[in-house]
C-alpha cells in the first residue's frame, strides 16, 4: 500500500474547522471527496492538526493511502484543480507505509498575527488591536507559560480528555514590519489554548499584570481565571516537526 504525504495551505475563514462534521464545510472534507473522485475509492485522510472554525494553515500536514502508484505532479494538479482556491495543495510525497501525519508528529508551531495599523488587504488574517503594545512586557509576561504545564486554565472543558498537559517549547512575541506576531511551539495544543493563551498575556498586559499574576491563573486550572481569546482570524497552524 502507497502512502502520499500532503503540505496543505488554507484560508480558514469559510471552513468550519479542518475536521470533517456532520454539517458544515470543512478543509478535510473538501480534500477528501476531492481525493476519492480521483483515485476512485475511499480515502481515510489523516490530519495533523485539527485547526477551528476560522483558523489558517500555512503548513497543514495529512496522509491518505492507495494502491494506486501516483505521479505527483500530475495528481497535484488534478487535486488543486477540483479544490475551492482557499485550499492549496503545496506538495506531495511518498512516505513509509508506517507514517501517521498525526501520531508521528513531534512538535505542532502556530503564529497569530496582531496590528495596530488596519488595512482592507489583511482584515481576514490579522487581529487589529488598538492598543500599545510592548513586546518586552509581553515576553515577560509569556515566560511561565513555556516548558510542561497542565493547560487546563487555556482551554474549554472536554468531558473525554484526562490528560491536560503541554509542552510549549517556544512562546514569542515579535515584531515583523507592521504587525505583532506570537509564535507558539509544544508538543500538543489542547481546543483553543493559542488564542486563549494569546487573549490572557494582551490582557494583562493592558491591566498591567505581572509574571505572578500569570502564574496564579496557570496554577489555577479554572478557565474562568484566565481572560477572553481572540479571534481566530489571526492564527495560522505554521509548521509541524517529524523525526528526520
Amino acid at each position: 500500500m502507497n502512502n502520499y504525504k500532503l503540505i496543505i495551505q488554507y484560508d480558514g475563514s469559510n471552513f468550519n474547522g479542518w475536521q470533517i462534521q456532520a454539517k458544515g464545510k470543512t478543509v478535510q472534507g473538501e480534500i477528501k471527496r476531492a481525493l476519492e473522485v480521483l483515485l476512485k475509492h475511499e480515502v481515510v485522510l489523516t490530519g495533523a492538526g485539527r485547526t477551528d472554525t476560522g483558523v489558517h494553515a500555512l503548513g497543514q500536514v495529512a496522509n491518505f493511502k492507495s494502491e494506486q502508484t501516483l505521479d505527483f505532479y500530475r495528481f497535484k494538479h488534478s487535486l488543486n484543480s477540483m479544490l475551492p482556491f482557499t485550499i492549496r495543495i503545496k506538495s506531495m510525497e511518498e512516505v513509509p507505509e508506517s507514517f501517521n501525519s498525526r501520531f508521528d508528529a513531534l512538535s505542532r508551531s502556530y503564529i497569530y498575527f496582531i496590528s495596530n495599523s488596519p488595512s482592507p488587504f489583511n482584515y481576514r488574517f490579522v487581529f487589529n488591536y488598538h492598543y500599545p503594545l510592548d513586546l518586552s512586557l509581553l515576553n515577560n509576561l509569556s515566560r511561565p507559560l513555556t516548558g510542561t504545564h497542565d493547560f487546563s486554565s487555556f482551554t474549554k472543558y472536554a468531558k473525554d480528555r484526562e490528560n491536560f498537559d503541554c509542552n510549549i517549547k517556544t512562546l514569542k512575541w515579535t515584531q515583523i514590519k507592521d504587525n505583532v506576531v506570537v509564535f507558539i511551539e509544544a508538543d500538543r495544543f489542547l481546543h483553543g489554548m493559542v488564542r486563549a493563551i494569546t487573549g490572557t498575556v494582551l490582557r494583562l498586559a493592558k491591566v498591567g499584570g505581572t509574571e505572578n499574576d500569570m502564574n496564579d491563573i496557570l496554577n489555577s486550572k479554572n478557565r474562568e481565571k484566565a481572560y477572553g481569546s481572540v479571534p481566530a482570524k489571526g492564527l495560522f497552524l505554521y509548521k509541524i516537526k517529524y523525526q528526520v
